[in-house]
């Protein structure tokens, strides 16, 4: 890890009958904007897991099979950046902090420098220019490798909007709703969760029986153990695309994508996503379309940061036609967030 730091603002304290709360600070790695950086992570405003109000970052964890309300907001500049944490929920367990920082370190690429990537943009005009226009952007990972392989079938061969709104479904299918009365948020579900539902469940919620079977198969994989997903962080790309298309319905685009969003494998750019194909060849100013092989050719000269481009070129795909900045990417480029 980088040189992240966490600040412990005290022991829990009560806020409300029967809630507690902790605070704590972090200092990530500079720059960092947590406005782009949760954009990327939640690539839809109607992503209902991961929630942004213009201001504060909340999510749902659960700890010790509590749900926790998690908020985070940015109180320092991107390049003195500090992030004020507050997790609020019914008699806070002891691991609390320790599982919070974790999943954010996680969610929003605290600890992740990105010296070396300012450096080669510095030196190439286009990549620059991207790399400007979003200094700041950190890497985000799904908390577990688990729930990067459950967005990876949502998304799957659907547009990324219905893709989120199954995920939403989904999500309020968990036992673990939020910790605060006023919050009807919902946590993601645990594998144990979705192993107690049945395909015929999940094509209520509107995914495909082909995804509704893999999504389940998995989960009860993952829930008996005969699975072991964290064990894919020792593995090289290789030996991991391997192992992760040996599951149900998983191919090379999944794959791919797991390895990037959920072990953030920052060199890898998933080259059958259709949308992000077309990002690429919009952005080079490409006139013919670009296949698996014409994205890994284009981006050679670009290693080892293929990842990035990728989660720049969301950002930048999610800007209005005219291309220039939205609302808030110049509001926050111009202020104390710059």
């Amino acid at each position: 890890m980088n040189d992240v730091r966490a600040y412990i603002g005290g022991p829990a304290r009560q806020t409300a009958p029967d809630l507690e709360r902790l605070a704590f600070q972090i200092q990530p790695v500079p720059p960092f904007r947590l406005d782009l950086t949760v954009q990327a992570l939640r690539r839809r405003t109607i992503n209902a897991v991961d929630r942004w109000d213009g201001a504060t970052y909340r999510r749902t964890l659960v700890v010790d099979r509590r749900p926790l309300a998690v908020e985070v907001v940015q109180v320092a500049p991107s390049e003195r950046p500090l992030l004020q944490v507050a997790v609020s929920g019914p008699s806070l367990p002891p691991s609390t902090r320790f599982v919070a920082m974790t999943a954010l370190t996680r969610l929003l690429g605290v600890d992740r420098c990105l010296d070396d990537f300012y450096g080669a943009a510095a030196d190439e005009p286009r990549l620059g220019c991207l790399a400007r226009l979003f200094r700041g952007l950190k890497p985000p990972r799904f908390p577990t490798v688990f729930e990067a392989l459950i967005n990876a079938f949502a998304c799957q061969q659907v547009t990324l909007s219905l893709g989120i709104q199954l995920l939403n479904r989904l999500a309020a299918t968990s036992v673990r709703g939020s910790a605060l009365p006023s919050d009807r948020s919902y946590a993601f579900p645990s594998p144990d969760e979705l192993a107690r539902l049945e395909p015929g469940d999940l094509r209520a919620l509107g995914f495909s029986r082909q995804k509704g079977e893999a999504i389940i198969e998995l989960a009860r994989t993952v829930a008996t153990h005969r699975f072991d997903l964290d064990e894919l962080e020792e593995l090289d790309d290789a030996a991991a695309v391997a192992r992760l298309r040996s599951l149900r319905g998983v191919g090379r685009w999944t794959a791919e994508y797991v390895l990037l969003r959920g072990l953030g494998r920052l060199h890898v750019f998933p080259g059958d996503d259709v949308g992000a194909r077309n990002s690429l060849q919009r952005w080079l100013g490409m006139l013919e379309p670009l296949d698996y092989d014409g994205v890994q050719r284009v981006l050679a000269g670009w290693r080892p940061f293929q990842g990035l481009v990728y989660l720049h070129l969301l950002l930048w795909g999610l800007q209005p036609e005219d291309g220039k900045p939205t609302a808030s990417v110049r509001r926050l480029g111009n202020s104390v967030l710059r």
